[in-house]
């Protein structure tokens, strides 16, 4: 399962752009990965989990701007086409990622 946050954060003063490098931090230290500009997404074993974290971003979302999530399952995120550019071959980006504690 895959979540996707998406967002349009203003950037017109100096507590926009606070509150816009808190959230984008905040995104990257729950284990997002940039996919393109404003568009994060994190891998989720579950959709129990997916929402949790939805929750979490939730709360630290700023009170400005606009911030959409959604979920995907594996194969519909898998089944995204690419009609300029590249693929991430990151291994953030892949299902099959290994985490060693």
């Amino acid at each position: 399962m895959r979540l996707m946050i998406m967002f349009d954060l203003p950037v017109g003063t100096s507590e926009n752009r606070r509150d816009y490098r808190r959230f984008r931090r905040s995104l990257i230290q729950e284990g997002f990965f940039m996919m393109q500009y404003s568009v994060y997404v994190r891998v989720c074993p579950d959709s129990k989990q997916a929402h949790s974290v939805e929750k979490r971003i939730a709360a630290i979302t700023p009170k400005d701007g606009l911030v959409q999530s959604v979920m995907l399952t594996e194969k519909q995120y898998q089944a995204m086409h690419f009609i300029s550019g590249e693929p991430s071959q990151d291994l953030l980006n892949s299902a099959e990622r290994t985490v060693m504690i």
